[in-house]
C-alpha cells in the first residue's frame, strides 16, 4: 500500500467512525445535534452500497458500480447539496435493465478526495466535467449515457457539448445549464435574484463561515426550498448529509459559487475549455430534458434552452408536486427517461 492509499484509507475510516458516533445521537432525537452537526451516517441500508475508490485525474472518486460489467454505460451525477443517495432508487432500475450504473460522489462530497494536498479546490463547472471524463477513463468506458440534475446536470451538458464521441444520449434536469462568468454578471429581475439569496450570501465571508458552521440545517433548508412539496424524512436526509462530511465541502461549494459570479479565480489549464462554453455549444446528441411541476429552485424556461439541442429531443414535464432532486422524488419517470434516451441513440 502506497502513502497515498494509506492516508485515503485511514481518512475514509475516520470518516465512518465520526459519522456514526453523530448518526447515533441524531438518532435518538437530540435537538443540538440536529442543530450543529455536520456529520451523519445513513440511517438505513440502500443500494447505494458498497462504494469503490478509484483514483481519476487529481481525485480519489468514491463510487457506486451497479450491473453487469459488460453492460451499456450509464454515469449518473448528483449536485448539491445532494449525494448519490439522489439515485439509490434509480440505480437498480437501471441496472436491471442490464446497464451498468456509476454513480459517483463528485468532489467535495462523500469519499471522494483529491491525490494532493496542494491542488486546488477548484469547483468550477470545466473542472467537473473533467472530472466526469477522467472516471470513464479510470474505468476503462469509452461511451455512456451521461446524466443528472443540478451541478450534475451541468456537468452533463459540457460533456455532451465538448466531447460528444463519449457521450451515448444524455438525460438533464431543468435542460441547458452551461453558463460562463460573463453571462452571470448580467444582473436579473429582483424576483430571480431573490431565488439566488444563496448564491450572494456565500460570496461573503459570513456566508462561508454560516455553512461551515451549520452545514447540514442550511443543506436541509435547501432541500425544503427547491422541493416544497417533497416529504422526505430524516433518515433520508441523514443519508445524504454523511456526505457533506467531506473535509473539502465547504471549499468546494463556496468556490463553485464564487467562480460563477467572477469573485474567484478558476485554473488557467481549463480557460480554453471556459471560452467554449462561454459560447454556449449546442448539443447533438439524443437528449431529454425534465423538469418537476414544483421546482422550488432557479430554473431556465425549456423555451429558452430548446435551441441548444439540435440532435433528437424530447422535453418532459413531471407532475405530481416534483421538485428540484427529480431523481430521487420520481425515480421512476426519471429511469424510465434514461432508457428512452439510451433507445433514441439507437
Amino acid at each position: 500500500m502506497n502513502a497515498h492509499s494509506a492516508t485515503t484509507d485511514l481518512r475514509r475510516r475516520d470518516f465512518v467512525q465520526v459519522a456514526a458516533a453523530v448518526a447515533a445521537t441524531l438518532a435518538a432525537g437530540s435537538t443540538a445535534a440536529r442543530a450543529t452537526a455536520r456529520i451523519f451516517a445513513p440511517a438505513a441500508a440502500t443500494s447505494m452500497v458498497p462504494v469503490q475508490q478509484v483514483d481519476a485525474g487529481v481525485l480519489n472518486i468514491g463510487y457506486v458500480d451497479l450491473g453487469p460489467r459488460n453492460g451499456p454505460p450509464i454515469l449518473l451525477l448528483h449536485g448539491w447539496p445532494y449525494d448519490i443517495h439522489a439515485f439509490e432508487a434509480v440505480a437498480p432500475l437501471l441496472a436491471a435493465k442490464g446497464h451498468r450504473v456509476i454513480v459517483p460522489h463528485l468532489r467535495g462530497h462523500g469519499t471522494t478526495t483529491f491525490l494532493s494536498a496542494v491542488t486546488v479546490r477548484n469547483a468550477q463547472q470545466a473542472a467537473l466535467a473533467v472530472d466526469g471524463l477522467a472516471l470513464m477513463d479510470a474505468l476503462g468506458i469509452k461511451r455512456a449515457v451521461v446524466a443528472g440534475f443540478d451541478w450534475g446536470a451541468r456537468t452533463a451538458d459540457i460533456m455532451a457539448a465538448l466531447w460528444p464521441e463519449r457521450c451515448t444520449a444524455l438525460v438533464s434536469v431543468s435542460g441547458y445549464l452551461i453558463g460562463s462568468q460573463a453571462a452571470n454578471a448580467k444582473p436579473l429581475p429582483p424576483a430571480a435574484e431573490l431565488q439566488w439569496w444563496y448564491q450572494f450570501y456565500f460570496a461573503t465571508e459570513r456566508g462561508k463561515l454560516g455553512y461551515a458552521a451549520n452545514t447540514a440545517a442550511f443543506n436541509k433548508q435547501i432541500w425544503q426550498l427547491a422541493s416544497p412539496q417533497w416529504k422526505f424524512d430524516d433518515a433520508t436526509f441523514a443519508r445524504s448529509a454523511a456526505s457533506f462530511a467531506n473535509p473539502d465541502h465547504v471549499a468546494i461549494v463556496i468556490h463553485n459559487y464564487r467562480w460563477r459570479l467572477g469573485l474567484a479565480e478558476g485554473e488557467a489549464r481549463y480557460d480554453a475549455l471556459e471560452a467554449k462554453l462561454a459560447a454556449a455549444p449546442p448539443i447533438a446528441i439524443p437528449t431529454i430534458t425534465m423538469e418537476g411541476d414544483a421546482n422550488g429552485a432557479p430554473h431556465p424556461d425549456p423555451s429558452a434552452y430548446r435551441a441548444r439541442f439540435t440532435g433528437r429531443y424530447e422535453h418532459r414535464l413531471v407532475s405530481g408536486g416534483i421538485g428540484h432532486n427529480l431523481p430521487q422524488e420520481a425515480p421512476e419517470a426519471f429511469a424510465k427517461a434514461v432508457l428512452d434516451a439510451f433507445a433514441m441513440a439507437g
